[in-house]
């Protein structure tokens, strides 16, 4: 096992990497953390992390280093702007599991290539839960070498699958995530149809679930839904984010994607309408608003 513990950096430690880099250093790995806001990185310090005020010190020794930051914009910023690719040595391997766009990735790799710096796009599916049990689904894209190279740390995080070349992990989390949204408007109006006729949403849940409908949004989101309980864990803003980078995608390809343009303006108006914070199930609040019903 000593071999396959790493020197890592972990930037960004908000709601996914703080208990990423938790099990990381949990795992053996030595773990250098930074995050923009430096209260958020501190407490790791306690879980025999260093964590960096700097973001060169914390890239510059690292063999892997694994971003967990907002979006596409912000990971250039990052690396071509604020240092950390100049910072990184050759053969560096970076491990970007954030949600970007494809193209950005395909971007970030070739500019990192030619500073001899390896990538790869790893984002990963299970939300906070995941992340704290070690579940997580990890999407990656890049070479299979470098893939076989970080399995040791994605072996602490989750499941790992090699999708194809650089921007492929992107693709499947976008599948993902249209799955996940279209899913989660699935299920909303099927429960609010449900209370508008009469029926108890609780006990239709539970008499649908097993058929073919069953699903993890309709056991995990659609308890929220019944509970009213849209405290964050994936907010609709990122959802929002997701479908708007896969229809962008979608375009950039030729490819029609109409039934995921219909639930990207349905969570766009629950975020106008001051819903943004809610968890992503909270699109049941803005069907409800529609139907004049109690969200």
């Amino acid at each position: 096992m000593q071999e396959s513990r790493m020197k890592l950096a972990v930037l960004g430690t908000g709601h996914m990497g703080f208990p990423m880099a938790r099990r990381l250093a949990a795992a053996g790995h030595q773990v250098h953390a930074w995050n923009r806001s430096p209260d958020k990185a501190a407490p790791l310090a306690a879980q025999g992390a260093t964590v960096h005020a700097s973001l060169a010190d914390a890239v510059q020794a690292a063999d892997l280093v694994i971003s967990l930051l907002e979006n596409g914009p912000v990971v250039a910023s990052v690396l071509f702007e604020q240092g950390a690719a100049a910072a990184l040595r050759a053969g560096t391997l970076f491990v970007d599991m954030a949600s970007i766009k494809p193209a950005e990735a395909r971007e970030h790799a070739r500019r990192l290539a030619v500073r001899g710096v390896h990538h790869l796009d790893a984002p990963v599916s299970g939300g906070t839960v995941g992340a704290e049990a070690g579940t997580l689904a990890i999407m990656a894209g890049g070479d299979a070498a470098d893939f076989e190279r970080a399995a040791p740390v994605f072996a602490a995080l989750g499941r790992a699958t090699h999708v194809g070349p650089h921007g492929a992990g992107q693709l499947a989390k976008l599948a993902n995530q249209m799955i996940v949204g279209i899913t989660i408007g699935a299920v909303a109006e099927a429960l609010l149809l449900c209370e508008k006729g009469g029926a108890d949403p609780a006990r239709v849940r539970q008499a649908i679930g097993g058929g073919f409908a069953e699903s993890r949004i309709l056991q995990l989101h659609g308890e929220r839904m019944v509970a009213r309980d849209f405290a964050p864990r994936g907010r609709m803003t990122v959802q929002l984010k997701d479908m708007r980078n896969a229809l962008d995608t979608a375009q950039s390809m030729g490819f029609d994607a109409p039934i995921t343009a219909a639930l990207e303006r349905l969570y766009a108006d629950g975020v106008a309408h001051g819903d943004g914070e809610l968890d992503h199930s909270g699109l049941f609040v803005e069907l409800a608003r529609r139907n004049g019903m109690a969200g």
